[in-house]
């Protein structure tokens, strides 16, 4: 096992702080039908994610999509505690960015790398959307 420690830089979407363990995606994802927003568990069929619980992890996506009640659905997750704890998005979209100011949920896009290669689920992320820094701590083994 080998821990490697490195920084992305991109620019602040959503204010704030965040740390917690990756979950990554290569895929949009939906809020709207596509998460349950009662368990943070992920419903789309087919989705890479689905059957995975992202409540309290540092989600790392492409983008989302689907439609707008999608914002009120992130807002909804984050009064239950079923929401990841920041989002780490390679393009954002205005539905994710609005739930996630009306739910405080640190933002980053603009990476100076893709966040969906750079970093593997399962990895400490420790986020300063403000400064637009992502702390990555990886432990893999060798190969």
């Amino acid at each position: 096992m080998t821990t490697t420690k490195f920084v992305l830089q991109g620019r602040k979407i959503v204010t704030g702080k965040a740390k917690g363990e990756a979950v990554v995606t290569s895929e949009a994802i939906s809020f709207n039908g596509g998460v349950d927003n009662y368990t943070g568990v992920v419903t789309e069929p087919g989705h890479e994610l689905e059957g995975v619980n992202i409540a309290g992890k540092v989600l790392v996506f492409r983008t989302g999509k689907g439609s707008t009640g999608g914002s009120y659905k992130i807002y909804d997750m984050v009064s239950r505690g079923t929401a990841p704890v920041a989002f780490i998005q390679v393009d954002p979209e205005p539905i994710t960015t609005i739930g996630a100011i009306i739910g405080s949920i640190p933002v980053v896009a603009g990476l100076d790398q893709n966040p969906t290669t750079a970093i593997a689920t399962g990895d400490y992320i420790e986020l300063d959307a403000d400064a637009g820094t992502v702390s990555v701590t990886s432990e893999r083994e060798l190969e």
